[in-house]
């Protein structure tokens, strides 16, 4: 029962040094679910694996909560699993109608839906699809698509270059995540073909655990190291394609190896202005969080969601509701519309040195 989820003082201290929080209190429609006034919760998972969730997705998903005049509480698990548990249990006490996750991994964010289920919590798999678990809906990209963009990416680019049966390592996302294994659906299906062919030669392929970018510096120079003739990087986001650049720049190879990425961050259309980095995906999170606010005040109010597919969760074998969305493959020629959308700033990506940069890919 909701009020024998009590917080110990250990567990207020933990929230308090690894949590931050966004409330709301404009909303006054008290014709939320069970006649409650609506309120959404938000976990998000951290913010070292991608600058996205602080900086996009928080801000988004508050602006759209807003807009609705609901109430919300957003907070971030930074990494912490104990801490994820901790934040949805006081959630699910103080009263949401909604409970909207994005998994550290499929059991603890299963151990989390399952609880909110029990509770009467409506409950959403944001970006990240919780395997086994229950959530009633899913909302992403298409992620196998964003990794054929990525595949299709670096076939691109070693193609510009001209390069002759390059060995391509792969830096894979977290074994734990199910979107490092769509994305990695996605880009072996456009690889694959090319190492049976003989056009390629398949390189060291290893996975990155928890997206930590550290961890992918020091396997990336393993893999350098093993197989000193590497000629193109997989690197399924834009943190693990800079922690590659680094290496590569050490060893004075950057520009000369292209490298993927994915989110898009200023960072990694900083890496592509360069030419340290070929290729990026840019997944309109706008798009996303605005999806998803308006499902989960919908189901906030005790209405039905309305979605444009289902997924299919492996694990528990059942097709989750869905709304997918397409994601958009980004080179140096049009970094420029990631910044017209206004996901970053010129303010932000064009500073110092890569202010010429900027103007010459024609950033206004």
């Amino acid at each position: 029962m909701r009020k024998g989820l009590l917080l110990t003082t250990a567990s207020v201290a933990l929230l308090t040094t690894l949590t931050a929080c966004g409330n709301s209190s404009s909303g006054d429609d008290s014709s939320g679910s069970g006649g409650k006034k609506p309120k959404i919760g938000v976990i998000l998972p951290d913010s070292k694996s991608s600058a996205r969730w602080e900086t996009a997705d928080r801000p988004y998903l508050a602006k759209a909560f807003k807009a609705a005049g609901v109430d919300y509480d957003i907070q971030n698990a930074q990494g912490d699993k104990q801490a994820f548990q901790t934040i949805a249990d006081q959630m699910i006490s103080s009263g949401v109608n909604v409970l909207v996750i994005v998994n550290l991994d499929s059991g603890t964010g299963k151990a989390v839906l399952d609880k909110a289920k029990a509770q009467g919590v409506a409950t959403i798999d944001y970006d990240r699809l919780t395997l086994g678990g229950s959530a009633q809906y899913y909302v992403s990209f298409d992620n196998t698509v964003v990794g054929k963009l990525q595949g299709e990416g670096l076939s691109k680019c070693l193609s510009d270059m001209k390069a002759k049966k390059p060995v391509v390592a792969e830096l894979n996302g977290s074994p734990t995540d199910n979107n490092a294994t769509l994305f990695a659906q996605g880009y072996n299906s456009v690889l694959d073909p090319k190492y049976s062919s003989g056009e390629y030669v398949k390189g060291p392929n290893q996975s990155v655990p928890d997206w930590d970018n550290a961890q992918a510096g020091t396997i990336f120079e393993q893999m350098l190291t093993s197989e000193p003739r590497i000629g193109g990087v997989l690197a399924a986001n834009d943190g693990l394609g800079n922690a590659a650049i680094a290496v590569l720049r050490k060893n004075h190879r950057n520009g000369q190896v292209p490298v993927t990425g994915q989110d898009a961050t200023v960072q990694g259309l900083q890496n592509i202005l360069t030419g340290d980095q070929c290729m990026t995906v840019y997944k309109a999170v706008k798009k996303e969080a605005d999806a998803t606010a308006r499902l989960a005040v919908a189901l906030a109010k005790g209405k039905k969601g309305q979605t444009n597919g289902s997924v299919k969760d492996p694990e528990g074998g059942r097709a989750v509701p869905s709304v997918l969305l397409t994601p958009v493959a980004v080179y140096k020629d049009n970094v420029k519309d990631v910044v017209n959308d206004g996901y970053v700033t010129k303010a932000q990506l064009c500073t110092g040195r890569y202010a010429a940069l900027c103007a010459k890919a024609g950033i206004q």
